[in-house]
């Protein structure tokens, strides 16, 4: 691996010329479902000794942001089954008017009808609920034992708190692509946003990816037929390319990572839980920002967080294929959605 110039208290810019201003942090691994896509049905979780403290979570956010990143986004696993979680919230949410222009947070919903007019008191606007089927028997089946009504509860908790709601629908073959349009039909009803997402190779699962597979360009052309969908040069931030529904409010957003490579414009990094920071979701190489800043402070913090950029690769190596290993072992969970 190179070696990294010296840290400079500078805008954070990696060596192919890309800007950072994204730093999505996943504050715990674990999770109260065990989506079959994202998870094996018996998972073993970090231990709590090797995560990293809430305290410690905040020091690094604040640094990235005094650095440039201008979003952050909290994640899991599930973040809300995080104890205190709240308490992190609401110091990163003084950030916000003050460096950063956005804190949300990617939920299961679960858990979102109790926390979700403390999240909008501590400065949270929006938020992204995964839901892969309305359908009660569909939804236990992709997440082994969920609860829909429970997830449209804190659906409905986060718009009555005045939260902006964004569904992130992954797209799975021969389970839930006959409810993409009825999704969107309902995403315009309810006055949410839709982004529609390509399953990624990460972690050893039970099934076959491959069996599930669905390119979003088959999906978008079966839509276009359904709904009037005219191009929005919306950015959220992320590596979503957005369409407006007509005559609505309603975002619709495409994430291919397969099939519509984004490469070319990242500006993300990520933050696991324990304390590595990768700079590629789809690359195994990182830095580990906890023992840098337990032993060296912020000094060591930033040569850590420069290294990590200097290093960060120019495009992810995604495939599914028959036969064809992850791309990485670790599941999505522990890098953060």
């Amino acid at each position: 691996m190179a070696t990294a110039p010296t840290p400079q208290d500078q805008p954070l810019v990696d060596s192919h010329g890309r800007t950072i201003r994204y730093l999505r942090i996943s504050v715990t691994d674990r999770c109260d479902l065990r989506c079959r896509y994202c998870m094996a049905e018996k998972m073993t979780f970090l231990p709590r000794s090797a995560l990293l403290a809430l305290e410690e979570i905040a020091i690094i956010a604040e640094r990235f942001v005094a650095r440039g990143v201008t979003k952050l986004r909290l994640s899991g696993g599930e973040p809300l089954v995080r104890r205190d979680v709240g308490d992190l919230v609401t110091r990163l949410g003084r950030l916000v008017g003050n460096g950063l222009d956005e804190l949300t947070m990617t939920t299961n919903g679960t858990r979102l009808a109790h926390y979700a007019p403390a999240m909008a008191d501590a400065g949270i606007r929006r938020v992204n609920v995964s839901l892969d089927s309305r359908d009660p028997d569909r939804f236990r089946f992709i997440t082994r034992h969920g609860d829909v009504a429970q997830v449209l509860g804190g659906i409905a908790a986060a718009k009555d708190a005045g939260l902006a709601v964004k569904i992130n629908m992954v797209a799975l073959g021969g389970l839930n692509e006959d409810e993409i349009a009825p999704m969107l039909a309902w995403c315009v009803d309810q006055g949410h946003d839709l982004s529609l997402i390509e399953t990624m190779p990460l972690g050893a699962i039970d099934e076959d990816r491959i069996d599930r597979f669905v390119p979003l360009h088959r999906v978008f052309d079966a839509l276009t037929g359904q709904f009037d969908l005219k191009r929005d040069l919306h950015d959220s931030g992320g590596p979503a390319r957005y369409w407006r529904v007509a005559g609505t409010a309603t975002r619709l957003g495409l994430i291919s990572p397969l099939t519509a490579n984004f490469c070319d414009g990242c500006n993300r990094v990520r933050l696991t839980t324990e304390g590595k920071l990768y700079s590629c979701l789809g690359h195994d190489d990182q830095v580990d920002l906890k023992t840098a800043l337990r032993d060296g402070g912020i000094a060591a913090l930033d040569e850590a967080i420069d290294l990590a950029l200097f290093n960060k690769p120019a495009r992810h190596d995604f495939r599914i294929e028959a036969g064809s290993a992850p791309a990485v072992a670790r599941h999505m969970s522990v890098t953060g959605g």
